[in-house]
Formats: C-alpha cells, structure tokens, sequence
C-alpha cells in the first residue's frame, strides 16, 4: 500500500526541482498555490492531472492528495492558505491564469524573509486580490474509472499522435463508439474530441519544457502541421509555443 505523507501546513516557499523530479503523493491541511515559476509542472490526483506552465498555477484545496512532477528545470513557488481562507470559493484542483502582476507578487511573496512583517501583509493581500480576479483555464485532463475507458485513454497517453478514430479505438478495447462517447461525457464531462485535445495539449506543455523543436513537437502530439498546432496552442494558451518557451525559462 502506498504511505500517503501528511503535512498539516502547506508551505510557503521556493524550491527548485530537476526535469523529471517528483513529490510523491501528499497532502495538507490548509490550501495550497502551486506555480511553476520556470518550466511545467503538473499535479496529479485520483481525478486527473493539471499541467501548469509559467503562465498558469494550480489551486490545491486543503486535504487533497496530489503528487507533483517537473517537466524541464522547474522553480517551484508554493504559497500556503489557511483553511479558512479561500478567496476562490474552490473545493476541486483548478488551473488559474498568472498575468504579469500576478506572477512577480508570487515570485515576491514565496522568497525569504517569510515573516510577519506589515509588508508583507499588505503584499499577500494584493496577491490574494489578484487571485480572485484570475480566470480559471480547462487545463484539466480527468481520469477515467471504467476499465475499458481507462484502457483507451491508456493508448492514447502512451501515443498521443494516435488518430485511430472512437469506433477503431472501440474495437480494441472492446466497446461501442456509443457507449464509450456516453462514458466520456457522462465520467469525464467531456467530449472524446475534446478530451484528446487535453491530453495533446498537456503532451506538448511536457515536449516544450524538454526543448523540443515545435515542428516535431506537433508531429508527435498528432497534429497534422506545425501550423495546424501552433493555431490550436495559440487559442487555447493565448500565445505561440516558441513565445511560450522563452517565457517558460525567464
């Protein structure tokens, strides 16, 4: 059985992280901001992993198990919230936008000294106003339950560029088209298309933090041209994956 740590306060502070490095499964009393300050981070739950590069942070609510992953050299900024205090009104994992602002409050309030100080304060209740303001960002790929659900999905995280359709798909594991499109929106909440649009998504953040060239980035997360992928990147992240590089190394 695998021990689960406990750590009554979440922390706040900075730590670096190698590529590849991990924080095995824990959890904490009190909420917790995780933000990848350079390269991806992603957060792992029962439900289903959230993936963070330098524009996102991730809102952890007190008592949720989750284990963390680096994806390229990761500077891993983490602020710790009473349990009492939670100014998104969120119970469930959820990916938020760091705008420029947002970002230098948390590189500033997760570096020593981490005292009491009125400047602080007031630091913390700037930051905690710009959370508020921040839009939520469905950079969530949830995790199936049923066994042939699971076993799709499974084909699809170990070759993301698969393009066998729902109904080739099916056949491999054993279901209708129809069922598993029902499972999807019914377990998921999400469409199949939609759900492997996620789980490309979440394979480039990973590819691009590693240093991989765009162009073979898109050829291995399914798409069909760079150009085809750098449209898809560009809406959904609000930027092109090389801009999104440099700013995931600043």
């Amino acid at each position: 059985m695998t021990r689960i740590r406990h750590e009554p306060v979440a922390p706040t502070r900075v730590q670096g992280m190698a590529t590849g490095s991990e924080i095995d499964a824990h959890r904490h009393d009190d909420h917790q901001i995780v933000y990848a300050g350079r390269g991806v981070l992603t957060v792992t739950t029962g439900t289903g992993t959230w993936v963070a590069p330098a524009t996102r942070a991730i809102w952890v609510p007190a008592g949720t198990v989750h284990a963390h992953q680096a994806h390229g050299e990761v500077e891993l900024h983490l602020v710790g919230l009473p349990v009492g205090d939670n100014p998104l009104g969120l119970d469930e994992p959820t990916v938020l936008s760091v705008g420029p602002l947002l970002r230098e409050l948390l590189l500033a309030y997760t570096r020593p000294p981490l005292d009491d100080s009125p400047e602080r304060s007031r630091l913390r209740a700037v930051l905690l106003d710009q959370l508020r303001a921040s839009p939520q960002q469905p950079l969530h790929l949830p995790t199936p339950v049923s066994p042939r659900l699971r076993a799709l999905c499974d084909l699809l995280r170990a070759d993301p560029a698969d393009d066998r359709t729902l109904a080739v798909l099916g056949r491999a594991v054993g279901a209708s088209d129809r069922t598993l499109s029902r499972s999807f929106r019914d377990e998921l909440g999400m469409t199949f298309p939609q759900w492997r649009t996620q789980l490309r998504l979440h394979h480039a953040l990973v590819l691009l933090a590693e240093g991989t060239p765009v162009t073979a980035v898109a050829h291995r997360c399914g798409w069909s041209s760079a150009s085809a992928f750098i449209d898809v990147f560009r809406r959904t992240f609000g930027h092109t994956p090389g801009s999104h590089r440099r700013r995931g190394t600043g």
